[in-house]
């Protein structure tokens, strides 16, 4: 089926919605909420390396170039509320914590709202706050569903504005163009299942309850897309110090050549490395769900646009860092030609004197 005969279907669901307001919404009785946090966390020394693990029709050799180091499990409560917790870094730079719990009716307006407090608290209780202060974190929800609700599609754009208000976590009605744009990126592993993938939420119907496959795709989601913000961030920290120690005048651009300069291409250089790192650890061969879920997700993400940004940026750095060194390779041989004018006249002036001095002796 065509993207745009779903959004045909959808766009007719929508409208017999508003026709038949009476229709009610089945209850989902068999369902988790999966809440993912991933903020920075660069280990102090490399962890044993793990893998990626639970992926669907896996190949004997890995798929997936990430390590990933188990940090511990818990449980807490918060109110009548228990939530279980996975703590995992991924390659030694960004910890993901995953969160689940479980809501009465949680697709009702007393749930959305139970939930958003929950979330809440688990940010200010996980994540630490110079990130919290910065934003430098990503948050996603995850609906898991193991009711027998017949054809997920239909089930979808039969419900598709409560759906869409919980994915949004909002409580008014969504318009119709921003309903369809929320249900556009589905996946289908079999006939009854199903993964709905928008930039703040999913959806995966899973009557098996084969959730964990799909999870941690979208957790390797965040995972990239939080890297490309800290490369971003990373990047915008060498202009601010090459921008700050051109505003304290002259005399620092020594200072700038001499010891920033190397530390800056270091730091580039590195930045580099994560970069392709980046671009590399991912290796989908052989299993075309997992290859077609991932990319659903990138776009979702907009990962090809903060590579794209990201690349500009390197670009740009190196062409300002080039500019510094052509710079300063200019000034240090005008004031190697400077000195050796120097040197030449104190030479001239010396031979002078000598000279005055025998014409003096020999009158």
């Amino acid at each position: 089926m065509s993207a745009s005969t779903k959004q045909r279907q959808t766009l007719l669901t929508l409208i017999e919605l508003v026709e038949n307001p009476g229709k009610t919404m089945p209850v989902l009785e068999h369902t988790e909420i999966c809440y993912l946090l991933a903020f920075p966390d660069k280990a102090e020394t490399p962890t044993p390396a793990e893998q990626v693990k639970g992926l669907k029709n896996a190949p004997y050799f890995q798929p997936v170039d990430i390590h990933l180091h188990a940090l511990g499990q818990e449980t807490i409560k918060l109110g009548e509320i228990s939530v279980s917790i996975l703590r995992q870094r991924y390659d030694d730079r960004v910890q993901i914590i995953e969160c689940r719990f479980v809501l009465a009716e949680v697709l009702s307006e007393a749930a959305v709202s139970l939930r958003q407090q929950i979330e809440n608290s688990l940010q200010e209780r996980l994540i630490p706050e110079q990130y919290r202060a910065n934003g430098l974190f990503e948050v996603y929800v995850i609906l898991q569903i193991q009711d027998q609700v017949g054809v997920p599609d239909e089930f979808i754009n039969s419900n598709a504005e409560t759906l869409a208000g919980f994915i949004r976590s909002q409580r008014e009605i969504l318009d119709s163009s921003v309903i369809e744009d929320i249900f556009i990126s589905r996946i289908r592993y079999s006939k009854e299942d199903l993964t709905l993938v928008d930039w703040e939420a999913a959806l995966i119907f899973a009557p098996s309850a084969d959730f964990q496959s799909d999870i941690e795709l979208l957790k390797i989601g965040n995972y990239q897309l939080l890297r490309y913000r800290m490369l971003g961030q990373s990047i915008e920290e060498i202009l601010r110090i090459i921008n700050a120690d051109f505003k304290r005048g002259k005399q620092s651009m020594w200072s700038l050549t001499n010891g920033n300069l190397r530390n800056i291409v270091n730091h580039r250089l590195e930045l580099m490395l994560d970069f392709e790192h980046n671009e590399q650890n991912l290796l989908f061969i052989g299993d075309w769900y997992t290859a077609k879920l991932y990319h659903l997700i990138s776009d979702e993400f907009y990962l090809n646009h903060w590579k794209d940004a990201i690349q500009t940026k390197l670009d740009n750095l190196e062409n300002i860092l080039n500019t510094i060194q052509e710079n300063f390779t200019l000034s240090w041989r005008g004031l190697m030609e400077n000195v050796q004018l120097a040197g030449w006249l104190i030479l001239l002036v010396g031979y002078f004197i000598l000279y005055f001095k025998d014409l003096a002796l020999t009158k």
